[in-house]
């Protein structure tokens, strides 16, 4: 018995995996000589999942299954929720996140509120399209890529860290509700980690007076 209970694979599906720690965490847990795991990547743009596919020695292994997830978009939520329904998920991974960058001044409504729908609202969805589940199972991890943004303030991110504090309120308080059905919340407080999120910031315009 020990044996078969072994060989069943730790589900997880995370979000982001286009590039950075998604990616990273995606390919890591793919590749494990031991295929404990079985990720579901998931990403906005699947085009942008070749990258993963590279890390992973250009193929698609059985560990690993590639699905369309926007976290700003409730229709795509449901698809990929109903895609993994057979499955045991047993680790969800809230990942997506973007960074806004500048003079609070010179951040626009649209890009304020962009951030907060994936950075905060997007969270939000992902945790409720896959915690019902969870809960009637009685047996879950989640996990949210939180910052030390989530922490302190830092300067010239006001916006990208009010999102995060959001964020650590957000789980602190589900993690409490959480614990009688046994699933642990962890958020994870990255410092700067060299990704391509520094690159993809939405920044105001360099040329801009209110820059100068």
């Amino acid at each position: 018995l020990a044996g078969t209970a072994s060989m069943e694979r730790t589900t997880v599906l995370i979000t982001g995996c286009s590039s950075g720690i998604g990616l990273g965490l995606a390919a890591r847990l793919a590749a494990d000589t031991a295929r404990r795991f079985k990720v579901y990547a998931t990403m906005r743009d699947l085009a942008k999942g070749e990258r993963l596919l590279e890390r992973l020695g250009g193929c698609c292994p059985d560990t690993l299954e590639l699905l369309q997830l926007d976290v700003t978009d409730p229709c795509s939520l449901a698809a990929a929720a109903q895609r993994v329904q057979g499955q045991r998920l047993d680790v969800l991974v809230c990942n997506a996140g973007v960074g806004l960058m500048g003079p609070l001044e010179t951040c626009s409504d649209q890009a304020m509120k962009t951030l907060f729908d994936v950075n905060l609202f997007g969270a939000v969805r992902t945790i409720q399209a896959f915690l019902p589940a969870m809960k009637s199972r009685r047996a879950g991890r989640i996990i949210v890529s939180s910052s030390i943004g989530g922490l302190q303030g830092l300067p010239f991110n006001a916006v990208y860290c009010a999102s995060k504090f959001a964020v650590e309120g957000l789980c602190e308080s589900l993690a409490i509700v959480l614990r009688p059905f046994n699933i642990h919340l962890t958020l994870v407080e990255c410092g700067p980690v060299h990704t391509s999120f520094l690159a993809n910031l939405q920044r105001p315009d360099p040329e801009g007076s209110e820059m100068r």
